[in-house]
């Protein structure tokens, strides 16, 4: 090997090309000759040729190139997977960040732990903005993807001012340890981030990715206290939902036999289930991207597409592992199961249940329909599984909030700027409107402002956001009807049996055959594993690719665009995506059949003890409790509707006149913030108690807007504040534009009762 080559990842200055370096006759004739790669491009004139053989010759001198820096790539990318697993791996974020608590020191040692993230100097913190928190999954990859670069969920967070903390998680986990141990120590670690922000609005909001969203669903329902509201982005929690001819992952539980697949890999893991399995469940999901596009992407734009790949790569490729604990329970009980939504999901003792019903924080959800891997059926049918109707959910004072993006695919959910910059940055700028909206079902609406839209200076990012209400009926909508989950009961009970007969024959065979030398052994002949190795710098084929790269890129003659041959490399390209994508369609329509056959036709739960058609039916001691607690806050409304301060009258008002209205927007939220600013000291209003005036007064009216409109006269004696009330409601009541006939009417029901002089819907700025 040649004494100047470079090693991995390095290179060296180039020397002079041999066919332009000056004859020196004082050299030493027993130097030996050096090699320059360059040379290979400058080493023959030119020689005249045709259009045709011109072009083919670029084009070989192009692709030879590329071949060569596409393959420099590769090894780039598998030693940044071995620095990456040497430095242990760390989260993949881009800011700088502190430990505050480490999960592998408490009692019940977990592998989580909560960072600080430090703010740029360019974007101080403001101690008195609500902190943010992001959780990411552990879906087969390692964290960090909620903050890997500065367009992201804690990059927008950073930029408006916002505290920020990211809950971060190490490869191995501790011995022992389950899910909820983790829901614990996360408990503690948000309850750590409020403490430290006493002045701030109210709880931390959380945001919680894929996978990490339903764990956060599950502590907000066990513990109500300690988190604001709640975003699941891209989170899957109705796991058999979906729609016919789609979303074939939903099939896998039932055509591999349940859930043992999983818990063999984990024995054979030594007790730690390798998470490059789950990686390729989801590569298998489109492999014209996974086994050609991808790579053929970099092999194209060799020039440019290097460090996007690299940065994405770096964290695609970090596979982390879970206790066989944690998998069995993941797959068990949400995968296969689908427990969580039928509040069968117990604590570990047995004695708690986990009813979604009790989250009190206000929730958002974030989906699209370009998602294959938690379509919008999977992230929201979960709320027509809790509540038959909006009148229920309202009467458990809860407000939730979705958005659907129309076609961004299930990552770019986390790491699509656009999607940051856009949808993130919009809710985020809307949250402390979303915490005080009437409890409801929202559909976020995230528009461009026009130019001639009054009151501009009221919305808070770059585009207007509304809240459209939407009943059960709307969610129910958006799925082909849910006649085709109850196959899945079946399958449920197929895994149970399977799972059983496995841990009693299979389990104990594998486990003693097993060990830690075992388990490394097969976790690295991973194919996605494999892939980096053999590109790496153990290779000596790609010790020759290092150093000719620098060469290349030096003397790079990159082909032109409407060469023929490249043209034909094109379509080529094209062909092969077409055929791998019409495998894809066949191979997910064969399987959609087999399920169909296997687990909707009668002959199996027969087999089984089962229904034809199997339904888990609610507990009627859950449907009787709910009820009383629903009659019992019914009862309790209606004692309050006498009472109440002139918050409370001001904010009947609004609801009675916009009682069943379609929408709320951002700008008289953000105009009765700015009024309450220039409000005295003595007479400011916190955020907690404009909600809870809100919710109080919204569902007062919900129930009897007679009874509320006659009672208003109590709750306002004065006649001067009821002037200045009924010139406060106008003004935010028009700020979109002049009242409508409906409000119009209802607005002028309001004066008349109150006996003000505001029946033409004209108030004077000078009661104001």
């Amino acid at each position: 090997m040649n004494a100047r080559q470079p090693v991995a990842g390095q290179s060296t200055p180039q020397d002079t090309p041999a066919t332009t370096a000056p004859t020196d006759s004082s050299s030493s004739p027993s130097s030996p000759p050096t090699f320059d790669p360059a040379s290979l491009f400058t080493a023959f004139p030119p020689v005249p040729m045709n259009p045709l053989a011109h072009a083919a010759w670029e084009y070989g001198v192009d692709a030879w190139q590329r071949s060569i820096l596409f393959f420099d790539i590769l090894r780039r990318r598998a030693a940044e997977t071995v620095e990456h697993e040497r430095g242990g791996f760390p989260a993949v974020l881009v800011f700088e960040h502190e430990v505050l608590m480490d999960g592998r020191d408490m009692p019940r040692p977990v592998n989580y732990a909560l960072l600080r993230i430090v703010p740029p100097p360019e974007h101080p913190t403001d101690m008195t903005n609500r902190p943010f928190v992001v959780m990411d999954p552990r879906a087969g990859h390692g964290p960090g993807i909620g903050g890997f670069k500065s367009d992201s969920e804690i990059g927008n967070a950073i930029r408006s001012g916002h505290p920020c903390y990211f809950i971060t998680f190490f490869r191995d986990p501790c011995p022992g340890q389950t899910i909820e141990d983790v829901a614990r120590t996360e408990g503690l670690f948000l309850r750590e981030v409020a403490r430290r922000h006493p002045d701030a609005p109210g709880r931390p909001f959380v945001v919680g990715n894929c996978q990490a969203g339903w764990a956060l669903l599950m502590l907000a329902a066990a513990a109500p206290d300690v988190t604001g509201p709640i975003l699941l982005a891209g989170a899957p929690v109705a796991y058999w939902s979906g729609v016919r001819g789609k979303n074939p992952m939903r099939y896998a539980g039932g055509l591999l036999g349940g859930t043992w697949l999983s818990s063999l890999a984990a024995d054979m893991g030594n007790g730690r289930f390798d998470g490059a399995w789950l990686v390729q469940n989801f590569e298998s999901l489109n492999p014209s991207n996974t086994l050609w596009e991808k790579l053929y992407n970099v092999y194209a734009k060799a020039d440019t597409e290097g460090p996007r790949f690299l940065e994405f790569e770096r964290w695609w490729g970090g596979h982390f592992l879970m206790n066989r604990a944690e998998i069995d329970w993941i797959v068990q009980n949400l995968f296969v199961g689908n427990h969580l939504t039928a509040g069968e999901v117990r604590s570990n003792d047995g004695q708690h249940v986990i009813d979604l019903r009790n989250v009190r924080s206000p929730v958002i959800v974030f989906a699209s329909w370009g998602d294959n891997i938690t379509p919008p059926q999977q992230a929201l049918n979960w709320i027509p599984d809790l509540y038959p109707s909006v009148e229920e959910l309202v009467a458990n004072e809860q407000t939730i909030v979705y958005c659907l993006h129309p076609s961004i695919g299930h990552l770019g959910i986390f790491v699509s700027g656009s999607i940051a910059n856009k949808e993130h940055s919009e809710l985020f700028c809307a949250l402390d409107l979303i915490d005080v909206l009437p409890p409801g079902l929202y559909e976020a609406k995230i528009e461009d402002v026009a130019p001639e839209l009054p009151h501009r200076d009221l919305i808070q990012g770059r585009y207007l956001v509304r809240f459209e209400r939407r009943t059960i009926d709307d969610i129910l909508a958006l799925d082909d009807g849910r006649d085709d989950e109850q196959p899945f009961e079946v399958v449920r009970r197929v895994a149970e049996v399977n799972q059983h007969l496995y841990d009693t024959f299979a389990s104990p065979i594998v486990r003693a055959i097993s060990n830690e030398t075992t388990a490394e052994a097969i976790r690295s002949v991973h194919p996605s594993r494999l892939e980096r190795t053999v590109t790496g710098d153990s290779n000596p084929w790609m010790q020759w690719v290092a150093a000719m790269a620098p060469a290349v890129r030096e003397a790079r003659q990159p082909v032109s665009p409407d060469n023929p041959f490249l043209q034909m490399q094109q379509a080529v390209s094209a062909q092969i995506v077409r055929s791998l994508d019409d495998y894809r369609d066949a191979r997910d329509a064969w399987q959609e059949r087999m399920f169909e056959s296997i687990y909707a036709a009668p002959w199996l739960p027969a087999m089984l003890g089962m229904s034809a058609t199997p339904k888990r039916p609610e507990s009627p001691a859950i449907t009787a409790l709910r009820k009383e607690v629903a009659d019992l806050r019914q009862r309790e409304a209606r004692r309050e509707i006498g009472e109440g301060t002139s918050l409370d009258a001001f904010l009947r008002v609004l609801s009675y006149v916009t009682q069943g209205k379609s929408a709320i927007e951002e700008r008289p939220f953000n105009l009765l913030r700015k009024l309450a600013r220039e409000n005295p000291a003595e007479e400011k209003i916190t955020l907690a108690e404009f909600k809870a005036a809100v919710r109080r007064q919204s569902y007062i009216v919900s129930l009897d807007p007679e009874a509320a409109l006659k009672a208003l006269p109590e709750l306002v004696p004065d006649m001067k504040e009821r002037r200045r009330t009924m010139v406060l409601a106008h003004r935010v009541l028009t700020i979109g534009g002049p009242l409508d006939d409906d409000w119009l009417k209802r607005y002028r029901e309001v004066a008349d009762t109150l006996g003000t002089d505001h029946g033409n819907g004209k108030a004077k700025p000078t009661e104001a």
